[in-house]
């Protein structure tokens, strides 16, 4: 280590005696977490929109300003992108989803007189159609049911004044957590790591750089090229005439976190979508040149500016922690499962490293004269 005290020895590496204390370490966090999770939404977004917003933070202080200037800057942005989604995103969006629930008739019976009968005459399979659904009593019932459901749950919130102000307080915790972790994010980082022993801090700063390093390369960049296509899939399909321009660009722009699968799913709903309401084979056409536009600007411009080859996370892990993690903890659980699978990520390479050095995966003793027993 440095005679410096804020700087370390990024080649130091944790000693492999103290493993089983560091996975303890994350077994406990990990319980916490769990027991604590009907807790923990507010603090969870409120973390992940200070992480997202602290670089923006360091930019500022950089040229000059105040730290605490900084995050009024990108706290009023944040925030005015919010309101802008909730006064006009949002009453569009539930109006194109009022629409995507009603073409669902449509959609099955296209399926069941066209496209199914069309395979079927050119593979030679043949099979039972689908069957005849009454679609305007399952809708309503389900409408129903979500209506009944959303009304239990404004009343269960709004029943009791202690429940409206534990939901209205959990409101607003998102954003004063925010405000006050970009204040400090450095500073509550440096003392975390000061309380570590000393022999540690050096291989924990590299493991925890290397974690911020894929962890920001998905939450920033990949959240940036999120919203970059979803934008640019609904402003295309908005110019091509769909109604459900914006519907189908932000589901197109949500599913773009695994790599290629927002262009597959974009495309094949836009195209259903397109024939739906046209019937003619050349908005097909345009919709097509949309999203093969989309995905040139997506792997020429966009991934390699801001992603780069720095997620490290394959498709199948971005996959199995998102639905692993809503499994365990719900909406919380899929927020964190992206951070939590980069740093096990880490973690485990660097495990991995310290097995591929041991006596046991090279096969030699301590004393490294090749003698051991055989299994």
């Amino acid at each position: 280590m440095s005679d410096n005290p804020t700087e370390f020895d990024t080649k130091a590496e944790i000693p492999v005696n103290r493993w089983p204390l560091v996975f303890a370490v994350f077994a406990v966090i990990a319980l916490l977490f769990y027991l604590l999770q009907p807790i923990l939404l507010p603090f969870v977004l409120g973390a992940l929109t200070g992480y997202l917003g602290d670089p923006l933070v360091d930019r500022v202080e950089e040229r000059g300003g105040s730290r605490t200037f900084g995050v009024i800057l990108v706290f009023l942005f944040f925030t005015s992108l919010s309101l802008m989604a909730l006064f006009f995103a949002v009453p569009v969006l539930l109006q194109q989803l009022d629409g995507l629930v009603g073409r669902i008739p449509l959609v099955y019976a296209w399926l069941r007189d066209v496209a199914i009968p069309w395979l079927q005459s050119r593979t030679l399979v043949t099979g039972a159609s689908l069957p005849q659904i009454d679609w305007s009593a399952q809708l309503l019932e389900n409408w129903q049911s979500l209506g009944k459901v959303t009304a239990s749950t404004i009343s269960r919130v709004t029943g009791s004044g202690l429940g409206l102000l534990l939901g209205l307080a959990n409101i607003a915790l998102v954003p004063v957590v925010a405000f006050y972790l970009m204040r400090d994010w450095d500073d509550i980082a440096e003392r975390v790591l000061r309380l570590m022993p000393k022999a540690w801090q050096a291989g924990t700063l590299q493991m925890v750089s290397e974690a911020d390093e894929v962890v920001g390369a998905f939450l920033r960049g990949q959240f940036i090229v999120m919203c970059a296509l979803g934008a640019l899939y609904a402003g295309g399909l908005y110019v091509v005439g769909l109604e459900l321009a914006l519907l189908l660009g932000l589901i197109a722009g949500l599913a773009s976190i695994v790599p290629y699968l927002g262009f597959m799913v974009g495309i094949t709903a836009s195209l259903v979508a397109a024939w739906l309401q046209f019937h003619e084979p050349l908005p097909l056409f345009y919709v097509a040149i949309v999203f093969g536009i989309g995905q040139l600007i997506e792997s020429m411009v966009l991934t390699p500016v801001l992603v780069g080859d720095r997620i490290g996370l394959h498709p199948v892990m971005v996959i199995f922690a998102l639905m692993a993690g809503g499994q365990l903890a719900g909406f919380v659980g899929v927020v964190v499962a992206l951070p939590v699978a980069a740093v096990i990520k880490v973690f485990a390479s660097h495990a991995l490293v310290h097995y591929r050095n041991s006596a046991i995966y090279s096969g030699l003793d301590d004393s490294g004269d090749g003698s051991s027993d055989g299994l």
